[in-house]
């Protein structure tokens, strides 16, 4: 079954697997854009948003997002300030200082260790308590 949609960069028609709703064209032109973003930020360690922006044709919006999905990462120095979306820590990359994606990712692992537990004490009640349905049958002759 193809899923066939248009590339929102150029509008040219493409099946679409997941990702980013952009043809494998844009795909390659974007990563090699990113390529030149990372090569200007180790040359200019210095610049903000606006100065790589401008310098290397990209939006602000794609920076963002790439310092969002950590491929971008700026030093302590950096004049480019990013904050934790939780505690407000200073952070060099994506969304959450380490401590912060610590705490979620123990909150989550205790999340789901208790539904596992609670599953299992369910089938373990189930397991002891046969239902009178079943078991075997005999049939009367």
């Amino acid at each position: 079954m193809s899923n066939i949609k248009n590339c929102a960069k150029c509008g040219k028609m493409f099946n679409y697997i997941a990702g980013d709703v952009i043809c494998e064209n844009c795909k390659k032109e974007l990563e090699d854009k990113f390529q030149e973003v990372k090569k200007y930020i180790d040359e200019n360690p210095g610049s903000g948003l606006k100065q790589i922006s401008e310098d290397c044709n990209v939006t602000t919006k794609q920076l963002k997002k790439w310092i969002l999905e950590e491929r971008l990462m700026f030093t302590e120095n950096s004049p480019i300030q990013i904050t934790c979306e939780n505690c407000g820590a200073r952070i060099q990359t994506g969304r959450l200082c380490a401590k912060c994606k610590a705490s979620v990712t123990n909150e989550l692992s205790n999340t789901v260790k208790a539904k596992q537990q609670a599953l299992a004490a369910e089938i373990a009640k189930k397991a002891q308590k046969p239902d009178a349905k079943s078991g075997m049958k005999f049939l009367k002759t």
